[in-house]
């Protein structure tokens, strides 16, 4: 008799365990990552081709891998929208649409809003907006992603606990409504807006919105190519963590959304930076995972990809040399921006000026230079026409001009293209594509997450895990 009590006892306290769910759960999401992404920061990191066959990045030594598909319910391109919202809701939507079914008449509960109904403490984290598409779908329901401020006004008056990263791309929508932070403190929101204050935070009483100080373009923080003092990613990570951490457990989203921007715009330099700064992000999670392994689950995975980059390009034929977009100084964006104050102080006047930058941000020169890696003669017509088109301030519309510069800076994609193609990496589009992404899992529940899936089903498996 005792040993059957024994046995019914080991029996069910087996099946306690299996049942009991992580009580801290940290899900980061690469907007426009898939493996290439990695793989071309995993190369990057790599100082010889046999040093390159070991994982680098922390993501790649996760012991659960899965492969993702990641189209919408009326694309087989997802956007971020319809594919945050498959990851947030477990449930397909059309592109465009924040956490509503496609009819746009039920709002979807999101894991986050169901984690904080079950008492937990949830952070929301991005290096873009914090109203743009993919933080928005994990506490917003609206028909467009380009609703911008009244998705914020959602953040604002929700009882999340944590915001962070990038600013708000449209706090006062133009002028024409309150301001969005006026709000926020009016709604128990602890305000940080300065490095100098985010050093010095420690803890906080209540909710609190962290910005980043420097968010020169949309709300979004700089790319990591080009942070200088302000906070990185992996740092408000390990901030949340210190913030939220509690005996009723956290889930803590946390966006790398300039991935998708840099690819977008065909930089695979920003786009390894900002890949590598995510990943460091992930360590941080890592650190408290080790620390608590009995409760955490770490889940990492992408939206979709973007700009269909490839490892291999047709004129390196097998030659790929990956580290050699380390010449690359600056983003595109930094770049347009070093163009414009070049140009508007009378110090861009011939193509000669140009070159000069190039070579100081770039490592490309002319041919006949001492140092740097050489432009032939049909890379400098390439360049030669997109610096005449610069300069005149029009780029003719057409599918040659649009193929060519996908209607960003035509020097800066210019110049991203010719580096990265004498890298060995190659592009086929400015835009989305829809090839499966990778997840990847650490923890309790971990095992879920192996295979061959839809994005749906990372919704479906921590509702599943948070129940």
């Amino acid at each position: 008799m005792k040993k059957t009590l024994l046995l019914f006892s080991l029996v069910l306290l087996l099946a306690l365990t299996v049942l009991a769910g992580p009580k801290y759960i940290f899900l980061f999401i690469g907007d426009g990552m898939a493996l290439p992404q990695i793989n071309a920061a995993q190369l990057f990191l790599s100082s010889s081709f046999e040093d390159a066959v070991a994982p680098k990045l922390s993501m790649l030594k996760f012991p659960v891998q899965g492969m993702t598909t990641t189209y919408s319910s009326n694309s087989f391109i997802t956007d971020s929208a319809s594919a945050g919202t498959a990851i947030a809701t477990g449930k397909k939507t059309n592109d465009g649409v924040i956490s509503l079914d496609p009819t746009l008449t039920e709002a979807y509960p999101t894991v986050a809003q169901f984690a904080k109904s079950k008492g937990m403490k949830v952070g929301i984290i991005s290096s873009v907006s914090l109203d743009h598409a993919t933080p928005a779908v994990f506490y917003a329901h609206q028909k467009s992603r380009n609703d911008y401020y009244e998705i914020g006004l959602q953040a604002v008056t929700s009882n999340f606990d944590l915001f962070g990263g990038g600013t708000f791309n449209r706090p006062d929508n133009r002028g024409k409504d309150r301001d969005l932070f006026e709000i926020a403190v009016e709604n128990g929101f602890t305000l940080i807006r300065t490095q100098a204050e985010f050093e010095a935070l420690n803890s906080v009483d209540g909710k609190v919105i962290i910005t980043n100080e420097v968010t020169p373009s949309s709300g979004a923080m700089v790319y990591d190519i080009d942070r200088k003092n302000e906070f990185s990613l992996a740092d408000i990570t390990a901030k949340a963590i210190e913030l939220l951490k509690n005996d009723s457990g956290f889930f803590i989203m946390v966006e790398s959304g300039k991935i998708d921007w840099a690819c977008h715009a065909n930089d695979a330099a920003a786009s390894v930076g900002d890949t590598i700064a995510f990943d460091r992000a992930i360590a941080e999670a890592i650190k408290f995972y080790n620390e608590h392994p009995e409760d955490t689950l770490i889940v990492v995975t992408g939206d979709h990809e973007t700009g269909g980059l490839t490892l291999g390009f047709a004129g390196t034929k097998y030659v790929a040399n990956v580290p050699a977009i380390g010449n690359q100084k600056m983003s595109y964006e930094a770049f347009d921006a070093l163009l414009s104050s070049q140009k508007s102080e009378g110090k861009l006047n011939s193509f000669e000026d140009l070159l000069s930058l190039v070579e100081d941000n770039f490592g490309l020169v002319a041919t006949g230079r001492p140092q740097g890696i050489p432009l032939d003669e049909a890379e400098l017509a390439r360049l030669q026409e997109a610096f005449g088109y610069y300069m005149s301030g029009s780029v003719p519309k057409n599918s040659r001009t649009y193929i060519l510069y996908g209607g960003y800076n035509p020097v800066s994609v210019t110049l991203t293209h010719i580096l990265n193609e004498k890298a060995g990496l190659g592009w086929t589009s400015y835009s989305h594509t829809g090839v499966p992404v990778a997840t990847f899992a650490m923890g309790v529940g971990q095992e879920l997450f192996a295979g061959f899936y839809d994005n749906t089903d990372i919704g479906k498996n921590l509702f599943k895990l948070l129940n």
